[in-house]
């Protein structure tokens, strides 16, 4: 291949743009043309598509977010919008498209590949709920900046005896829980993929208060309830002193980490490799610490992401 393209899509992740840097500039060491699609599925559609060279991608790897937007656009889930969205690239000359971005993007790069055009998906999310992958790109980031709200929160807990619920994003997985909870020491980890019972939680914050501590961390995964839903659930088995944190979209900014950029880096440079070599159809990843690449249709339609539930085992037994 010769010409190809990037965009990123869904939910920003920090690392993003560490990933379109390194898909640009491989790919033009390479001896390729590369474009921008600005505005995810939604600009491909209407063609907001330029060259990117390699001034438009410096000064970027540090930076969150991505320089080249992202939009939530269902109707590509059409065969409307995927047929445009073809006609675009092709009336560029474009033969490869990497997809950066997380579940909804993925699918995005499906289609494509199901209609016969080349395309790599890149996972970038904060979520780390993507198959085929033990890490995401935005991932490590996240749970480094809910840990940073995790420590702050605990001064104020211990200073005035209180519980804490701390609602994190992470959509239906409960991967940030797990590993910024297990970092932060928390005294419960509440994930979708695990059942809990409020009234054990209920007695492990009294036995708490009964050692005589002075605090409460409940780590809490969006996909479980919302922390206000949570907080008043639990007051029915007791007066906790509790209050919520909800973190909210403040996890998903920032600059990324070392790893996200490396990540980040090898995902995009290892994309390049593999339309180089005209392979599509494919999402890479990482796997017991080694690059991989996939088919994507079959990673989608009959793989799954399960989190690493030893670390919940882990914390009940560090927190009891």
């Amino acid at each position: 291949m010769k010409r190809i393209a990037i965009l990123t899509s869904g939910g920003d992740a920090p690392g993003m743009n560490a990933a379109v840097r390194a898909v640009t500039r491989k790919a033009i060491y390479e001896g390729m043309e590369v474009y921008g699609i600005n505005y995810g599925y939604a600009g491909l559609v209407v063609g907001d598509i330029r060259r990117l060279d390699i001034p438009d991608v410096g000064d970027i790897i540090q930076r969150g977010g991505t320089r080249l937007f992202s939009a939530r656009y269902p109707e590509f889930a059409t065969e409307e919008g995927q047929l445009k969205g073809i006609e675009q690239l092709k009336k560029f000359g474009i033969e490869g498209l990497v997809v950066i971005g997380g579940d909804g993007s993925y699918h995005g790069a499906m289609a494509l590949t199901k209609r016969g055009f080349p395309a790599i998906g890149i996972p970038g999310t904060i979520d780390n709920d993507i198959p085929g992958t033990d890490f995401t790109i935005g991932f490590d980031t996240a749970i480094n900046t809910v840990l940073e709200s995790i420590d702050r929160i605990r001064d104020t807990a211990t200073s005035h005896v209180r519980t804490f619920v701390i609602e994190v994003m992470g959509r239906n997985a409960g991967d940030i829980a797990l590993w910024a909870g297990v970092a932060g020491g928390a005294d419960d980890i509440i994930i979708p993929e695990h059942e809990f019972d409020m009234e054990s939680v209920a007695n492990k914050i009294r036995d708490g208060r009964d050692r005589g501590k002075k605090h409460c961390l409940i780590v809490l995964a969006e996909g479980v309830m919302g922390a206000e839903e949570f907080a008043e659930q639990l007051s029915e088995y007791g007066n906790f002193h509790t209050r919520v944190s909800v973190l909210g979209h403040i996890v998903r900014g920032g600059s990324p980490t070392a790893r996200d950029r490396v990540l980040a880096s090898k995902f995009g440079g290892y994309a390049v490799d593999l339309l180089k070599e005209g392979k599509g159809g494919l999402c890479v990843g990482l796997l017991d610490n080694k690059l991989v690449a996939a088919d994507i249709v079959d990673t989608l339609e009959n793989k799954k992401h399960n989190p690493d539930l030893s670390l919940y085992q882990l914390n009940q037994a560090l927190s009891f």
